[in-house]
């Protein structure tokens, strides 16, 4: 039997061992896990209204924050005073206070393009030895289809003792977090809900729909909320798939792709998507969670791997056709100078996640070309750990035989083509991968 008082944000619910459960919104502590691009706005916003406990295991990160300063960039100073009721610990035990529990690790992907669970299941395993009876575990981050009650679940029950549905739940709500988009925010996206019974996906929603503006829209199970995350990006990565495609073909012809695409754009039903490199911690990676799901269950999937393949392509032709123009100008490939202008896997944001910048580096590099690596976004050691990459603080003019605009980060758009083209040499190739300069402004575009 269950009994609803939404308006007062109490859930009840009483279990097969006749123990009442009482989903109360003014009783909840939560515990975010992982102060990444999503947890971090998510505990600041819930910071705002209720007790929270943000949870990272860096405690570099936590003394960070302690400090008032993000290193993500999503959130200033002041932003994070907003969160009163918000504290930070890198202590187990200190999630023990908390009686709902919203994991934001990430999800990636290993090297042979399968999902990689194990930050997922490291973060159940912890918060399996301080769960409690009645207590929710929300799980944000990216997976396929069933993988929070067939991979999740089963590591919460082992580690806790408790039994599922009847001693803990659990719900879905995947992340829609867009970094480094100031528009677009945690509050101004529609918050997809689920839980593992009527009652908890009532209280789930109620929980999210309390700092959610843009409101919040509750899926008939968990398996749907997660199904509903993992083809957003793969509708986009399509997409993208179709345009780099189509950039490949325009350019055998010698006919400008954003020239087309303008044209083509000025019917109301166009889908205004670009060419470009597809990388990230979401669009580059989800689709290949829904495909290693379809391959267990005996599909076999071909338009999306298709797209995924072209995609992961696209750094290699880049290097390839900026090869061929500056052979072209008579200039020595082997040896050549070349600048890379961006590396993070998108504009006017830190996050060097899956980033496919690097694909350009490591094809020219194999042509034998010397690379440099400029990025005012992105954080040096973290280039270095990640991608035993070395930036360049300062570019010297006249020093590049070849210069590739990879990111349309403002500070390279206030540049101007003529401060850019002042780093190379005369006979300079100029590259724009992003259309941040007028068509008759560079030497090649995607």
């Amino acid at each position: 039997m269950a009994l609803h008082d939404l308006s007062n944000g109490t859930v009840n619910t009483t279990i097969s061992e006749g123990k009442m459960h009482n989903f109360s919104l003014d009783a909840t502590k939560i515990a975010v896990i992982g102060l990444g691009y999503v947890g971090l706005p998510l505990a600041v916003e819930f910071g705002k209204h209720r007790p929270v406990i943000g949870f990272d295991i860096s405690t570099d990160r936590i003394e960070a924050l302690l400090g008032g300063h993000d290193s993500t960039r999503e959130l200033d100073a002041a932003e994070l005073a907003e969160a009163k009721h918000l504290v930070f610990s890198s202590t187990i035990e200190d999630l023990a206070q908390a009686n709902v529990y919203i994991v934001t690790v990430p999800t990636p992907i290993d090297g042979h393009k399968r999902p990689d669970l194990t930050p997922l299941i490291r973060a159940s395993e912890t918060l399996g030895k301080v769960l409690k009876h009645g207590d929710i575990v929300i799980y944000e981050s990216t997976v396929y289809p069933g993988a929070t009650e067939e991979a999740c679940i089963p590591v919460l029950e082992r580690v806790s003792g408790l039994a599922f549905n009847e001693d803990f739940y659990a719900g879905y709500s995947p992340e829609r977090i867009n970094p480094g988009d100031k528009q677009y925010r945690l509050t101004t996206i529609m918050k997809v809900t689920s839980g593992s019974t009527p009652e908890v996906a009532d209280f789930v929603d109620m929980l999210y729909a309390s700092i959610i503006t843009a409101g919040t829209h509750k899926a008939p199970s968990i398996r749907v909320a997660e199904a509903a995350k993992v083809i957003e990006n793969t509708q986009r990565d399509l997409n993208i798939a179709l345009m780099n495609e189509l950039a490949v073909l325009f350019n055998r012809m010698d006919i400008d792709t954003e020239a087309v695409l303008q044209a083509a754009g000025t019917k109301w039903n166009f889908l205004g998507f670009r060419p470009g490199l597809v990388g990230g911690h979401c669009i580059g990676v989800d689709p290949y969670y829904l495909t290693h799901k379809a391959e267990k269950i005996g599909y076999n999937p071909q338009i999306i791997l298709a797209g995924r393949r072209l995609n992961d392509s696209m750094g290699a032709y880049v290097a390839n056709q900026l090869v061929k123009a500056m052979l072209k100008r008579r200039l020595h490939v082997n040896g050549a100078r070349v600048l890379v202008m961006g590396l993070t896997f998108k504009e006017n944001c830190p996050d060097l996640r899956n980033t496919r910048v690097v694909d350009i580096i490591a094809e020219l590099e194999e042509f034998g070309c010397i690379v440099d690596v400029h990025d005012p976004w992105a954080n040096a050691a973290e280039a270095q750990n990640e991608y035993s990459l070395s930036l360049t603080k300062t570019p010297q003019k006249g020093s590049y035989d070849a210069i590739v605009l990879a990111v349309a980060h403002s500070q390279y758009a206030e540049m101007g083509a003529k401060k850019v083209r002042s780093l190379g040499h005369d006979n300079a190739v100029l590259y724009d991968l992003k259309y941040l300069l007028a068509e008759n402004e560079s030497d090649m575009r995607l």
